[in-house]
């Protein structure tokens, strides 16, 4: 299944999962009217039956275990009451109980069909039966039954005739993770129209459901509107940027995260790198090379003197890449000798072996490409010719000739190789 990666909430619904209040006997003082939340619905209310007064203590017991997270009490208080109790009513709280401590064990799965069983008793006040079926459609979410969560959620909205900002937002989420966009879009609108409060994740959805839908310029807009709304928002500020990379905005995308940089906001590594590269891409994309270099250095520098970007090989390559696309080799040498001392592997001693060959130094070339090599590269082939020409350029033809009969090995250079070889009167 695939999905725009540039979201940071969409892991999952948003859980508020609780109890009925504790039950009351049939014989026990009433308690204070509350205001109906379902006035409209058709459902019949059905009538209390818990009747024992001994019952209705064991069962706020197992309540309060369940409250308190102790799991293996609440079992043992609830799950008689759920075998042998001639209550219908005192079994489906009891087993909504078990749902409840099940759930916050992070269970999931097996949270669902105890409190589908509580719903299906079919008697619970209404107040609470339409709660608990709206906070399975939830658990379906979470457990990956998106289908199972919209038709859990079309039930709740036909029986209970109600409508609500947090229902269409469930709806949303579970059309965005079946990949159907259209109606994504539709129902977050809607929520965003119940509520003057919408809650970030919405955005979130409704952006992702843009871009997934090939709305990207409708899902750049609106992400750089909230942004705008929100311009120290770290969160929003992540948001627009990555979703302007997608698009290709380069200058919008470099025009909001300066923006994060003067006002505080830009302060995860990642949206930095993104600066970094933005400016490249701009660079190699229309742009000038030499300033876009210039630019994309300064601000990476700025990143490592805030401690924003860490000293890593991937973010010295990044620097290094950059340098050599301005044509500046001493930095990218710097930042790759940098990059190479924290590498597990051999690439960046590769790179730093490329620069020294463009700048006519092949005895460093040979030693970073040997060592390289040494340490493992993904390119092997490419290396090994590179390290071949050093070698010819050195006067050694014994050891360009063993390099290149390496290149030889490697598929993606085999061609090549052996037609250097070929020329150079080896294996006629």
């Amino acid at each position: 299944m695939k999905h725009t990666p540039l979201f940071t909430m969409l892991a999952g619904a948003a859980l508020a999962f609780s109890f009925a209040a504790a039950p009351a006997y049939a014989g026990g003082a009433s308690k204070d009217k509350q205001a109906v939340q379902y006035p409209n619905t058709s459902r019949v209310a059905p009538k209390l039956d818990l009747t024992s007064e001994k019952e209705q203590k064991a069962l706020n017991e197992g309540l309060d275990a369940v409250n308190a997270g102790d799991k293996a009490k609440a079992e043992q208080i609830l799950q008689p009451i759920v075998d042998s109790s001639k209550s219908k009513y005192a079994q489906a709280i009891a087993l909504q109980g078990l749902a409840n401590v099940t759930y916050n064990t992070g269970d999931v799965k097996s949270a669902i069909p105890l409190l589908k069983r509580a719903i299906d008793i079919g008697v619970m006040p209404n107040d609470t039966y339409f709660q608990l079926m709206f906070e399975l459609a939830q658990l379906y979410a979470a457990d990956q039954q998106y289908q199972a969560s919209l038709d859990t959620i079309a039930k709740w909205r036909a029986e209970g005739k109600k409508e609500t900002a947090d229902s269409y937002g469930l709806e949303g989420m579970d059309y965005y993770r079946l990949e159907k966009y259209p109606e994504a879009i539709a129902a977050i609108q809607k929520a965003k129209s119940l509520t003057d409060k919408p809650q970030d994740s919405w955005n979130q959805i409704l952006m992702a459901s843009y871009a997934e839908s090939g709305k990207g310029g409708d899902a750049a807009k609106m992400a750089t509107d909230e942004y705008e709304k929100n311009p120290t928002d770290s969160g929003m500020l992540h948001n627009a940027s990555a979703i302007l990379l997608q698009q290709q905005d380069y200058a919008g995308a470099i025009k909001v995260l300066e923006q994060g940089r003067s006002n505080g906001a830009l302060k995860d590594e990642g949206d930095w790198i993104n600066l970094v590269k933005a400016y490249l891409l701009q660079a190699q994309n229309g742009g000038d090379a030499k300033s876009g270099s210039a630019k994309a250095l300064a601000t990476f520098d700025d990143g490592v003197s805030k401690g924003a970007i860490k000293p890593s090989a991937a973010n010295y390559k990044l620097a290094g890449d950059a340098s050599v696309i301005g044509e500046n080799d001493a930095k990218a040498i710097g930042y790759y000798q940098k990059g190479a001392a924290l590498a597990s592997d051999g690439e960046l001693d590769v790179a730093l072996g490329r620069v020294y060959f463009q700048d006519q130094k092949f005895a460093e070339a040979k030693k970073y490409l040997t060592q390289g090599l040494g340490k493992g590269v993904q390119h092997k082939g490419e290396a090994y010719m590179v390290l071949a020409e050093a070698d010819r350029e050195l006067k050694d033809k014994p050891g360009a000739i063993t390099a290149m009969m390496e290149a030889a090995k490697d598929p993606a250079t085999s061609a090549k190789a052996k037609d250097w070889l070929r020329k150079a009167g080896v294996g006629k």
